[in-house]
């Protein structure tokens, strides 16, 4: 077990080098099982999430190489194994196993998905859309059995904009006879992604990217090489770690055009931002204005960058109103940020951020993935030393966290728990 420390107060400056997307990657992956030949994937991040996927897959009999650069999976010869629990449990995205499994051998056994604990994240829509594709499914014992004769076509409207039943639904319909066209579906960079990987795969879909998703089945789908799209959320974090502390502080390796709600808002707050076609340069402003956010469905504020952004505007004057209506459990940070000195208090689906206060350096705790990432944009901006635990939270997204803000002249290092620390975490 290990902690975060952080030194505050220090101006940052030079470029940061974003990675793959984390929320492409952990569907990416389970999208190679469709195919009968070895797929390499290049640019993805180095993160935890990514490793036990891989070993997931090497579970059910498939092979998985990851270097820094790219890694090849071989799905060859994967076997439709249960997979009830153990390493499913730990990941969110472990539901896109449904999904890719019930395409290629029209079953599977997946326990239900562990990761963040952000409230409900209900998997009915998934759900429905098997069936509608002709699956039986049943909830036994805390794992998903799903099963079908044959896979056809079929239309689905999705009644809640969701990205993960989208791509679900996407994997299952790729190898199922005849047409599939999902209605209200999510329109994330991240699924044009998926599409992406599957036409080269072989797969026969149109309108990724839009709410309507036409998808042709197709009897195999092959091995191919397929380049990630770079992370936004990641992105994001380092814009609003810039709009904090940076003179200036340039972002490579970025799609803008996937920003644009970041960017307004920042500009808005009077943070200067400037753009190019993949790079970003984010310089802070000591007179920076309180403005109200409301996380949506892409292109909206991403529901990811919320928290992060509430450290932000503690340092702004006056009155911000940050609305989440995506998870209404993403407020965990909140009593930590407090504890750092932050005027903040919730109301229902909303936090009111007074300012501009200064952070003070404190013992705090990353309870998910994107508090992690608040807690640590807290650290860069507070006075003294901040120590942050959970780390295993923040390790699920950010690659090389220490390193890349190291890079731009914060202090920032890792250091062991003692075994009292351990002990007091445990029993907090």
């Amino acid at each position: 077990m290990e902690k975060l420390k952080i030194v505050g107060g220090d101006l940052l400056q030079g470029s940061v080098r974003i990675s793959g997307a984390k929320n492409s990657a952990v569907a990416l992956i389970p999208a190679t099982i469709l195919a009968d030949s070895p797929v390499t994937i290049e640019g993805l991040p180095n993160i935890s999430d990514v490793h036990v996927l891989g070993e997931l897959i090497e579970e059910i009999g498939g092979k998985f190489h990851f270097d820094d650069k790219e890694v090849t999976i071989d799905p060859t010869h994967i076997v439709s194994m249960p997979l009830p629990n153990g390493k499913v449990k730990k990941l969110r995205a472990s539901y896109y196993l449904m999904g890719a499994m019930l395409g290629r051998f029209k079953k599977a056994v997946i326990g239900l998905p562990g990761g963040c604990h952000l409230g409900p994240r209900p998997i009915d829509q998934h759900i429905k859309g098997f069936e509608a594709l002709g699956a039986k499914v049943t909830n036994e014992q805390g794992a998903i059995y799903l099963r079908a004769e044959e896979l056809r076509g079929a239309r689905i409207y999705l009644d809640v904009v969701s990205v993960g039943a989208t791509i679900n639904i996407m994997l299952a319909a790729v190898r199922a006879k005849g047409r599939t066209i999902i209605e209200n579906a999510a329109k994330e960079p991240e699924i044009i992604d998926v599409a992406t990987l599957l036409s080269n795969m072989g797969a026969r879909i149109k309108g990724a990217g839009t709410d309507v998703i036409r998808i042709d089945g197709v009897d195999q789908l092959h091995g191919c090489r397929h380049s990630i799209i770079p992370d936004r959320i990641e992105a994001g974090t380092y814009m609003i770690i810039g709009a904090a502390m940076g003179k200036e502080v340039i972002i490579d390796n970025v799609i803008p055009q996937h920003l644009e709600a970041v960017i307004a808002k920042l500009r808005e707050m009077g943070v200067r931002v400037e753009t190019s076609d993949d790079q970003i340069l984010v310089a802070t402003n000591d007179k920076l204005r309180a403005v109200d956010i409301k996380t949506l469905v892409y292109p909206g504020f991403p529901t990811d960058l919320q928290q992060p952004f509430t450290s932000l505007l503690t340092k702004a004057h006056g009155t911000s109103v940050v609305t989440d209506t995506i998870y209404s459990a993403r407020f965990k940070h909140v009593d930590e940020l407090r504890r750092m000195n932050a005027s903040i208090k919730v109301e229902g689906r909303s936090a009111i951020v007074t300012g501009p206060v200064q952070l003070q350096g404190a013992k705090v705790r990353a309870t998910d993935l994107r508090a992690g990432a608040a807690l640590v944009v807290a650290g860069l901006m507070a006075e003294g030393v901040t120590e942050i635990t959970g780390l295993e939270h923040i390790d699920r997204g950010y690659s090389c966290l220490v390193d890349k803000l190291t890079g731009l002249g914060a202090t920032i290092w890792r250091e062991k728990m003692t075994e009292q620390e351990i002990e007091q975490l445990k029993n907090a």
